[in-house]
């Protein structure tokens, strides 16, 4: 394909020569550069594919907008599961967001106040959990360890929050590990229930400068804490995350169900085959998942293995212990 002269591939050449590398990987074709001339060999429809990739990858880069080679290529796998995959948000029948284009894809991404330019899906279920949460008061987004699902959640807030859409965010946890022997463990009531807190704070550091994330907390802008902390509290004008929602028994998830106030938007997070609760005590995520299904204006997004965006092993990992868990439940 010949971009001609009025097309200046030249600002683009490092960027490219490596985005080309992964395009050939994942639509199995073969591509080269020569002046203001790309060479594609393959198939028909591959060829055709890359074709229409390079022009709007290009595109993009005119339009300001600088994408990672893994970036890229987590969205050209989307995109070609989400043309033989519809994604349907539950709560809201009928309703499905798909992506058919990558430029499409890439005005997903979430502007934050970071070190990183912006953030963007790498999944068509990342995508669709995006525009969830630009649409919904409330969401609900369950699946395996690795999906994204609070480190958009995360990116969604401070976004939020930067827009002046919010002015809080509040990300909370329940101490399931804790339980009532807070009282036991040496140090004051932050450090008893830091270490549960930890993963917040790890996402918050990766899109926030430290300096300007502390002084966010010290001023009650950013506000992390346990679960617990929610009771009597009416939260408006606020962003709020529930995180490791599987860990909440069915009286906490109501309690924080009813926190919700004006103006207000809230992402709970869980993933139900990771649950800490004592055997007797029933998930308040399970639990909520078949009381609140169909109500509209709250919906749930659901991930799989497929949507891990982690080390290619932790997807492997987790379809392992699937495959182990059904097989201990064929024998049962």
């Amino acid at each position: 394909m010949d971009f001609g002269a009025e097309k200046d591939l030249s600002s683009i050449y490092g960027r490219l020569d490596s985005t080309l590398k992964v395009m050939e990987e994942t639509l199995g074709i073969e591509a080269s550069i020569r002046g203001n001339k790309i060479f594609l060999h393959g198939n028909e429809q591959s060829v055709h594919k890359a074709k229409q990739f390079i022009n709007e990858y290009y595109s993009i880069n005119s339009d300001g907008y600088t994408i990672s080679p893994e970036d890229i290529k987590f969205a050209l796998r989307a995109i070609e599961e989400g043309k033989s995959n519809k994604h349907v948000i539950a709560g809201d029948p009928g309703e499905n967001i798909s992506s058919t284009s990558l430029k499409d894809f890439f005005l997903s991404n979430i502007p934050v106040s970071s070190k990183k330019k912006f953030i963007v899906p790498r999944s068509e279920n990342q995508k669709t959990y995006i525009d969830a949460i630009k649409q919904h008061d409330m969401v609900i987004g369950i699946g395996p360890a690795g999906t994204g699902k609070t480190y958009l959640a995360m990116a969604m807030a401070i976004n939020a929050l930067m827009k002046k859409q919010v002015s809080r965010i509040i990300l909370a946890r329940p101490a399931v590990e804790a339980g009532e022997r807070l009282g036991f463990l040496p140090g004051d009531l932050h450090e008893k229930v830091n270490p549960y807190l930890r993963p917040l704070y790890d996402a918050l550091f990766d899109m926030m400068e430290s300096e300007k994330a502390y002084h966010l907390i010290d001023k009650g802008v950013i506000e992390i804490a346990p679960l617990a902390f929610m009771r009597g509290r009416t939260l408006n004008d606020s962003f709020i995350i529930l995180d490791e929602a599987q860990n909440t028994t069915s009286e906490q998830m109501k309690m924080y169900l009813t926190r919700l106030g004006f103006n207000s938007k809230t992402v709970i997070t869980g993933d139900t085959t990771q649950i800490d609760l004592p055997s007797a005590k029933i998930s308040g995520l399970i639990e909520a998942e078949k009381i609140l299904s169909g109500i509209k204006g709250l919906c749930f997004v659901y991930f799989s293995e497929k949507d891990v965006v982690r080390h290619r092993l932790v997807q492997k990992i987790i379809m392992a212990y699937e495959k182990y868990g059904k097989s201990r439940s064929d024998d049962q």
